[in-house]
This record gives C-alpha cells, structure tokens and sequence, in this order.
C-alpha cells in the first residue's frame, strides 16, 4: 500500500509528542514550560517548506534536537538571571532515554556556562543521536500550518456547499451506524479495497493537528489515497484501539493508544458513502475526551 506524504501511525505520533515532552521535561524540570517548547518546535517544523521537510531525513531526531536548542536557550537566559553562587542545572525527573540522559547529564557535570547555547544543544543532542541528525533550517515562513493556498480555499468551498446539501437529504440513523462500522472494521483488517468502496470517487479528508503534532497540513483529496490515509494513521497496532462512538450528535471513530484518545474521526455522508473525512488530532481539541469522567 502507498503511503501517503506525511502521514503517520497514530501510535508513532503520541509517542513522538510524548517524547519531545520528555526530554523537555528533563532539560527544564517544568511539564508547562515542556509544553510550550514542545508546541515551539512544531511551529518551526511548519514554518518549513515542505522542499525543507523532505530533506530531514529522521524528523523526529530533527524536533527533537530543535526542543533541545530552544531548550538551552531558555537555559542560558535564567543562567544569566541565577544569583552569583547558585548552582547551575534543573532537578531531573527522569526520562526513559538512558543515552539523552548520559549525554545531557555529561553536559551538566563542568562545562554549561562555558559553552554557547548552539554550541551546547550540538554537544548534547549530537551525543545523543550519533551525529546523525540533520541541521536544523532556519524558519522563513509564518509559524504554525502552512497558509492555505487557492486549492485548499476552492476544496473548502466545496466542503460547505456540500455539507448543505447533504442537510436537505440526511443519511438515516441506522444507515449512518451501519456504514461507520464497516469503515472501522475495513480499518482494523487493514483493507485497502474494502475502504476505498465505502469512500466517495471524490472523498475529502481534513486532518487537524493544530500544528502540534506531525500530521497532514493538506487535504487529501480522491477516495483512494482518503483510504491510503486513514489506513496509515488507523494502523493495527497492539496498543491502538478503534471504536465507534457518539461525535458531536453523529456516529464517529474514536482511536485511543495506550487508552488515551489520540484522534477522533467524523464522517459526513452521501447516501452509502463517505464523502468526507474530518480527523481531529490536535491534542487541545482531546483534552475533554482524555478528562477523568466524575
């Protein structure tokens, strides 16, 4: 089955994340602030062409030597700011990368406040990852998702006009059931055919990352490669989990990895087929769905 360009494995999505997270986490001993240079990272991820993206050869090695940079940055600006004697470093809570952790560990123990902040995320991060690790590129467009172009603005269009017809001869509740299940069991048995027949000739997907996680910033556009798509994403894997479940007043999908929500799928009908797909797998968008219920 071809791949689709950008597309990945939810599993392998949350654990890259998660890992970003950690070594964040490590470096600064603060989860918020981890957040945010995580989210950091990502932007700078987005503001490459996708010319740029194409030549990281590892792009999880490649964020996670940007969350490292920005890292050391932060570090060197409240260096400067620590009172004469204080001691240098952040309290560690651990992290299940043994050879970051020697590394930066290394770093620690003489020479930080000898070193500039480039020069300390090379030796920390080039350590840790053999030296195999591409430059990062300097952003030059906008943070965040790359802008819409005229494509995307026409597909949207259509988007619209065709959700309001569909409103005017909605798919019956039981039809609606019966076709969201058998799109998730073509999923789990990993059938490409079988998909692609529940999909439109002209199906639409829409994947929201939010620009926090590396997912698709295009719409896929074809019921084949839609299929390729969700295939990719929805791979069978021991700790991922697909269910159906109540979306917004719909029957949708609801894929959980390590029992956490990870990405929540619409589908928006045109008589027996799907014509559209909305992937939501912006973890701020997941926050209610991960909450503990009362």
């Amino acid at each position: 089955m071809e791949p689709v360009a950008d597309t990945m494995p939810i599993g392998e999505l949350l654990d890259e994340r998660r890992h970003l997270l950690d070594v964040a986490h490590w470096m600064l001993g603060n989860g918020i602030v981890a957040e945010h240079v995580t989210d950091e990272a990502y932007r700078e991820w987005y503001a490459l062409s996708e010319h740029q993206r194409e030549r990281i050869g590892t792009p999880r090695a490649w964020l996670t030597r940007v969350v490292g940079s920005i890292s050391l940055a932060r570090l060197a600006l409240s260096d400067r700011d620590r009172a004469p004697g204080a001691p240098v470093g952040v309290e560690s809570p651990g992290v299940s990368d043994p050879a970051l952790e020697d590394a930066l560990g290394a770093l620690w123990a003489g020479a930080l406040d000898a070193l500039t902040p480039a020069e300390r995320a090379a030796l920390a991060l080039a350590d840790a990852f053999g030296g195999a690790v591409a430059e990062p590129v300097s952003p030059t467009g906008p943070a965040g998702r790359d802008r819409p172009g005229p494509a995307d603005t026409e597909l949207l269009d259509r988007a619209r006009r065709s959700l309001r017809a569909r409103a005017a001869r909605p798919t019956p509740p039981h039809v609606e059931d019966e076709l969201v299940d058998a799109v998730r069991q073509a999923c789990a048995d990993e059938d490409a055919d079988r998909l692609s027949g529940l999909l439109a000739l002209d199906a639409v997907a829409f994947y929201d990352g939010g620009g926090k996680v590396r997912t698709l910033t295009q719409p896929v556009v074809g019921g084949p490669r839609v299929a390729r798509s969700l295939l990719t994403l929805l791979a069978r894997h021991p700790r991922t989990t697909v269910h159906t479940r109540p979306v917004n007043g719909r029957t949708g999908l609801v894929a959980r990895y390590d029992g956490q929500v990870a990405g929540v799928v619409c589908l928006d009908l045109a008589g027996t087929r799907v014509a559209q797909v909305w992937v939501v797998l912006n973890p701020d968008k997941l926050r209610s769905w991960n909450r503990p219920r009362a």
